[in-house]
């Protein structure tokens, strides 16, 4: 089983105290649009690689067999990468 990955945040140029953690990219990447963000850039600890993503959330339906506290609709996110950089 691999273990998981930490992935830091960066804005403007330089790091952020925001830290996700993941086995993929992808996942820290939904994690970070879930949260409202759109240029998603993440630094891989113990790398040199930047990975770049775009991200968005939209309200769908909430699922037919959710608990009642959940509500109508849910936010879900999606990202789209763009490549991946190196530091």
């Amino acid at each position: 089983m691999a273990d998981k990955k930490y992935f830091v945040m960066q804005e403007n140029g330089g790091d952020t105290d925001t830290v996700f953690h993941s086995r993929q990219p992808r996942g820290a990447a939904l994690k970070a649009a879930s949260r409202g963000h759109t240029d998603i850039r993440l630094r891989e600890r113990g790398t040199n690689r930047v990975h770049v993503f775009k991200g968005w959330r939209e309200q769908v339906a909430a699922p037919s067999n959710g608990p009642s506290w959940l509500g109508d609709t849910v936010w879900k996110a999606n990202v789209k990468k763009q490549g991946v950089e190196k530091v």
